[in-house]
């Protein structure tokens, strides 16, 4: 599997191979075995050398970096890893990075959509600055206890968290599966209570949908919030459900996405594209690769997609092809511009390396990096009207929302057009 993120873009492996250095001798080999930190660093910098997307790497001598790391001498892993981090620097590539192993499997959770937690969705509340439940999951350790929207997070396992971000919070309430974790918490100001939750694996909401009713039109409305391990199948859940309410027409929602798995993002290109191609890539040997729609679609009804500059990776990756099929209308503000594909590899230590391996262009082939995706129609924010607009999740979609509005004027033409046209053929097939 392949991993695009806006702020790190990577490429997820299903299984881990450690490379042998190719430049080793056995008595090299022999004192990497015993010497772990060094180990870890020669195993990344094999990866680098044999996947990074420039061979020259950014004019970097990467033989003499090799020499440079295994040479000296580690007081801790930290200072290990310190150093590797400060000679990937040198490649100029802020996507490739080096992940620590509470941060790789961080980023192996997101991505897979899953995590060992209890369930809630929290934030800060803007005036009380007290941490707040925003949403439980069905099913979850907490709903099944009892926690509401609302409730108020006081301690965690006796810890306050009055001084602590909701990240880390968030952190405290993930554990092992089947561990347990006590919350103590308050709802609409009566006094503390605690509760013990055992925690279990969760599959993460990562799509929301809704059918709006705007201008007398039916409206099916789907907010992506990332490509992760679990989007395809929600994706298609959604289009399903509205399509079976009699939607007219559906807007995407790709504000503020961030990106995640590339395969996801081709799935669900080709849930919406019935043909043409959807990406194409090219690798450090400057071999071009295309990949196309597959006549899966699940819908042909008219479509607009909305973005804006956080929406990047595989969100330009998605908009890019269903943009450039003329498959639908994008509304908002420029994208971010990321045009690389990077790789995911767990290291011997539960460490992890992202590389990047491949530029990609949209199917006209545009390069977008640095320069974003132009929408069809530009509606633009204020810093502060996008902040109350995605503080308040019930303001999207809605008469407060400018882009999204927007984005269903442009639909109505296409809609009494599409409305008017014969009898479509039933997708996936073929005329005779």
């Amino acid at each position: 599997m392949a991993v695009v993120k806006g702020a790190i873009a990577t490429s997820l492996l299903t299984a881990l191979s450690i490379v042998t250095p190719a430049v080793s001798t056995v008595a090299e080999a022999a004192e990497l075995a015993e010497d772990n930190p060094k180990a870890v660093l020669d195993e990344a910098w094999q990866l680098v050398h044999r996947e990074y997307v420039d061979s020259t790497f950014n004019q970097t001598d990467w033989l003499e970096v090799r020499q440079r790391l295994l040479s000296r001498d580690y007081t801790s892993t930290q200072a290990a890893y310190s150093a590797l981090r400060d000679e990937l620097r040198r490649l100029n590539d802020p996507y490739t990075r080096f992940l620590d192993p509470q941060e790789y499997a961080e980023i192996s959770d997101q991505t897979a959509g899953e995590v060992s937690g209890v369930g809630l969705q929290l934030q800060r509340d803007d005036q009380t600055r007290a941490i707040v439940v925003t949403a439980v999951l069905d099913a979850s350790p907490a709903a099944v206890r009892g926690l509401q929207a609302g409730d108020r997070i006081l301690l965690v396992d006796g810890q306050s968290v009055d001084r602590l971000s909701v990240s880390g919070v968030s952190q405290l309430l993930r554990g092992t599966e089947n561990s347990q974790v006590t919350l103590t918490y308050s709802r609409n100001g009566s006094p503390p209570q605690s509760v013990i939750l055992t925690r279990a694996r969760l599959e993460l909401p990562t799509v929301a949908h809704d059918l709006k009713q705007v201008n007398g039109y039916r409206i099916g409305y789907i907010r992506l919030d990332e490509f992760n391990g679990h989007a395809t199948e929600q994706m298609v859940a959604a289009i399903e459900e509205l399509s079976e309410q009699d939607a007219e027409a559906f807007v995407l929602d790709l504000r503020g996405n961030p990106g995640g798995l590339l395969s996801a993002s081709i799935e669900i290109s080709r849930l919406w594209l019935q043909r043409g191609p959807i990406v194409r890539t090219l690798d450090r040997d400057g071999d071009p690769a295309e990949i196309s729609a597959n006549r899966s679609a699940l819908t042909d009804l008219p479509m607009a997609v909305l973005v804006n500059s956080r929406s990047a990776s595989s969100s330009e990756i998605l908009t890019g092809a269903l943009q450039d099929n003329n498959r639908a209308t994008v509304v908002g503000t420029t994208t971010y511009g990321k045009a690389l594909v990077q790789s995911l590899y767990g290291l011997s230590d539960g460490s992890g390396l992202a590389v990047t391996i491949a530029h990609y262009y949209t199917p006209n082939g545009t390069d977008i990096s640095q320069k974003g995706i132009t929408p069809d129609i530009e509606v633009s924010l204020t810093n502060s009207e996008e902040r109350a607009l995605f503080s308040d999740r019930n303001s999207l979609a809605s008469e407060r929302d400018a882009q999204f509005i927007q984005a269903v004027t442009a639909l109505e033409t296409t809609i009494q057009s599409y409305q008017r046209a014969p009898e479509p053929t039933q997708l996936g097939q073929s005329p005779n």
